[in-house]
């Protein structure tokens, strides 16, 4: 018994450290995107209550757009089908995943209308927030803080990865300078 919850608590830890700073930072080399599959993360096309369509995205929906983020492997450089724009404020978050392990550091991103508590104004770096988002294991519910706040577009998207394997629907969030024109 002891034997099995320590493999448990293994792989929960292994889970939570190749989850956290991987997939969501680009470019950023004290968080590189090893050991992260889109299977580890939620990619469902419900949307944030409040979260406002954009007006004049800059890509469109229906239309394509090569992302130059690496938030997770397979990510950078492959073409993706924009399923939705919304303008909101995209936050980076550090925060201890509820599953337990080490803190995520530098997490892209998380939106406003994704934080608890979240009222009209923009959190401050630095603030202390609650994260409703669950994109991730261990995610929803944590405690977390903002490291930046940037006002912009985000967009779902639909990709299929450059290492190949199935087509990454719905995947939260990619923002406007995270993508390119195909």
């Amino acid at each position: 018994m002891r034997r099995r919850l320590a493999l448990l608590c293994l792989a929960a830890v292994l889970a939570a450290s190749g989850c956290g700073n991987t997939k969501d930072n680009e470019a950023e080399p004290s968080s590189p995107s090893s050991g992260m599959t889109h299977t580890d993360m939620s990619h469902g096309g419900d949307v944030p209550a409040g979260l406002t369509e954009a007006a004049a995205p800059t890509f469109k929906v229906g239309s394509r757009a090569v992302i130059q983020a690496d938030h997770m492997p397979g990510m950078k450089g492959a073409a993706a089908t924009i399923v939705g724009a919304y303008d909101t404020t995209a936050y980076v978050v550090t925060y201890t995943p509820t599953t337990g392990g080490e803190p995520v550091k530098d997490h892209k991103w998380v939106i406003h209308q994704e934080l608890k508590e979240a009222g009209d104004k923009p959190f401050e770096p630095g603030s202390e927030v609650v994260i409703e988002a669950d994109h991730m294991p261990g995610m929803k519910g944590a405690t977390g803080k903002i490291e930046s706040a940037e006002a912009t577009t985000v967009y779902m998207v639909d990709y299929a990865p450059t290492t190949g394997g199935e087509t990454v629907k719905n995947h939260k969030w990619v923002t406007e300078s995270e993508l390119s024109a195909k």
